[in-house]
């Protein structure tokens, strides 16, 4: 069971979006198109066998769920707006508009992420249309990991603060390149793109969000301003843009006007971060996030150094990832094994601790950065 779509505010829901006639995955399913045994045609047997996004509807009538929806008064998860939003969009979408075929029961399928079809359905398989031409024609353009992360992040961070706290739903964090690398790929990549940029647009992105739903109101600030902070205090350690120094990251209290500046800055971060990203960035950003063990010494909110950690952690693994493979990587992955498990318990965290151990990893990995 997910949340609204709260924010989104660089790529909105596709209820919201949605003025042209809504297509069903069995438009694009046959073997002439994406339903085909050739490995450039099998888009559709890759999502509907092996995507978890063709069965997050089903999710919704697993006995988990029926216990989340007793506990917030809802009858039925299968039909309620706050949970098919986000597992089931198309059940959002006004009954005049969805076309004969097109079932909530496909969960997350092809019109949710590259946007509705019917400026581009007859045409996109022209051999003399170029993917601009495509784009211009309404379909999103994943290729581009801003427009990608703004496709995900809203149900696959911002949630109602209640199907938290009383239906018990998982709190979720958006880790663009993360999670893409554990979805089963129907696409190629552009020749060259590095993990970490994804990593990067997608941190971006999510301090965005986070800072567009503290704003209006739809966030716990209890529970998600820790994690605002926490996200804007990597972005400034990466040292991208020296713009964000001192960004208030030890203020008790954050005023509207803070969290408009921040989704300015966040913004410009994730445009920057998908327009450009060289190998010596990777290194860098690398090298600056594990020299910040002094960090977690300086007094602050027990929280917010833990939340700082969480990040922290899932952001050294993805940028070491990224790098070259290299038997002394081993040594370093085993150090970040020591750091996950500091960080894993909020209440029993450590700042000392995790800081000491933080030098040891930095150590580490000093011969992988020269």
């Amino acid at each position: 069971m997910a949340s609204e779509m709260f924010g989104a505010t660089d790529g909105d829901s596709l209820a919201a979006n949605c003025v042209n006639p809504v297509y069903g995955a069995l438009t694009c399913s046959t073997s002439s198109c994406h339903g085909g045994a050739a490995e450039k045609s099998r888009q559709y047997v890759i999502w509907s066998q092996r995507d978890v996004h063709s069965r997050s509807y089903a999710t919704l009538g697993t006995a988990r769920s029926a216990r989340m929806a007793e506990a917030l008064g809802i009858k039925d998860p299968l039909t309620e707006r706050r949970c098919t939003t986000c597992h089931a969009p198309i059940a959002t979408v006004e009954t005049g508009l969805v076309m004969p075929g097109a079932k909530a029961s496909e969960g997350v399928s092809c019109v949710s992420c590259h946007g509705p079809l019917e400026g581009w359905l007859r045409n996109h398989t022209r051999p003399d249309y170029t993917h601009a031409d495509r784009v211009a024609a309404g379909m999103r353009d994943l290729r581009d990991l801003n427009a990608r992360a703004n496709a995900c992040v809203a149900c696959h961070q911002n949630i109602d603060p209640t199907l938290v706290e009383i239906g018990r739903h998982p709190a979720l964090i958006f880790e663009l390149d993360g999670q893409t690398q554990e979805q089963p790929k129907h696409w190629r990549e552009p020749e060259g793109r590095s993990g970490a940029q994804a990593w990067f647009v997608g941190q971006a992105v999510a301090w965005r969000e986070l800072s567009w739903g503290l704003r209006q109101g739809h966030l716990d600030p209890k529970r998600d301003l820790p994690r605002w902070r926490a996200l804007g205090w990597l972005l400034q350690r990466t040292d991208f843009d020296r713009k964000m120094d001192g960004f208030g990251w030890a203020s008790q209290e954050v005023t509207p006007a803070e969290l408009t500046a921040a989704e300015g800055n966040a913004r410009r971060l994730a445009r920057q971060g998908a327009d450009g990203w060289a190998p010596q960035y990777t290194v860098r950003v690398l090298a600056n996030l594990a020299e910040t063990a002094a960090d977690f010494r300086s007094v602050g909110p027990a929280l917010i150094q833990a939340s700082r950690a969480e990040r922290l952690v899932l952001a050294l693994d993805r940028l070491l990832a990224a790098l070259p493979a290299d038997p002394r990587r081993t040594e370093a992955s085993s150090q970040l094994d020591r750091l996950f498990r500091l960080a894993q318990s909020i209440p029993d965290f450590s700042p000392s601790d995790f800081a000491r151990e933080l030098e040891i990893f930095a150590q580490k990995l000093k011969p992988l950065l020269n």
